[in-house]
């Protein structure tokens, strides 16, 4: 009996671990792309990192030829992997080549890091959907998947943190100088305009 148990149990864990997939994204701004994300009915965390570059140990102050980006853990018994790609496409300015809202340069630019043909493929159909919709050309790109780089702890959760930060407009709660950079670089204004209802964010 206790072997049936076992038997059952390792089952139980096999369909769990089934149900788990990571997704890679670059949005511009890795916080606001964690932030936009972490609330979404079955995501199961969201990390900020690095990828797409050739150097090895990326951060902050040297990434160049990387984008800042954010790798999603989701239950895909809950949320799909072509739902999420859709969520954020929908999240971001998908007609912007050069970055994103304030944020320029090439670290900032949009981008959907596929690891396997599953996922290729419905990224690339999201793509086009996003496409037909807008009826534009969408300049997000669809790449092969490269080691992600887990950004510095600081960066985790910004749009969380407590401590005290120096802003623009002064020193402020670092979720409120969160706000005010949000604010102050026109994302949800610009992803409104260019998807109006449709728009996505958290």
């Amino acid at each position: 009996m206790w072997k049936l148990a076992i038997v059952v149990v390792l089952a139980m864990t096999g369909a769990a671990a089934a149900k788990t997939e990571k997704a890679i994204v670059a949005g511009g701004c890795f916080w606001c792309v964690e932030s936009d994300f972490e609330s979404v009915k079955g995501v199961k965390s969201v990390v900020s990192g690095y990828t797409g570059g050739a150097s090895q140990n990326p951060t902050y102050e040297d990434h160049e030829g990387h984008y800042e980006a954010v790798e999603i853990t989701f239950d895909n018994s809950v949320i799909s992997y072509a739902e999420l790609m859709a969520k954020f496409l929908r999240s971001v300015d998908v007609l912007d080549a050069g970055g994103q809202f304030c944020d320029r340069g090439d670290a900032y630019k949009t981008a959907i890091f596929v690891k396997d043909e599953a996922q290729k493929v419905a990224a690339l159909a999201a793509v086009a959907d996003a496409g037909a919709v807008l009826g534009a050309k969408i300049v997000t790109p669809v790449k092969a998947a490269k080691t992600f780089w887990v950004a510095e702890d600081y960066h985790q959760d910004y749009y969380k943190g407590t401590g005290i930060v120096l802003t623009r407009a002064g020193p402020k709660k670092q979720s409120n100088a969160y706000k005010f950079y949000r604010e102050s670089c026109g994302r949800d204004a610009r992803v409104k305009e260019v998807w109006g209802a449709q728009a996505f964010s958290h």
